[in-house]
């Protein structure tokens, strides 16, 4: 898989900056070259044009029609166990389908 540019979507950007620490340390564990951002809800439509996926905290997983149809990138929720127990495994590859799946659209 080529490099991914990830956007991580939440409430108030918080939680999520957590998350992304735990995404990057397994990206460059796994010598991979990603791009972790994690940002407020207030933001995402300030930096969206970057990414190649939006992925969303479930405290603001409601919103994820909202930013889909607004940015036009593939964009989903997080299970709320994975993104509890940061299982970057099960993200990344969350993260991958939607890149794949939307590709091939």
């Amino acid at each position: 898989m080529k490099q991914m540019k990830i956007l991580l979507v939440c409430a108030g950007g918080m939680s999520t900056s957590i998350l992304m620490k735990k995404l990057q340390k397994y990206s460059d564990d796994r010598g991979m070259d990603d791009q972790i951002t994690a940002v407020g809800l207030g933001a995402y439509e300030d930096v969206y044009r970057n990414y190649d996926v939006i992925l969303m905290g479930p405290q603001v997983s409601y919103r994820v029609d909202e930013v889909k149809q607004t940015t036009g990138l593939p964009t989903a929720p997080i299970p709320s166990y994975d993104y509890a127990v940061g299982n970057s495994d099960n993200i990344f590859k969350l993260a991958e389908k939607l890149v794949t799946d939307n590709v091939s659209n």
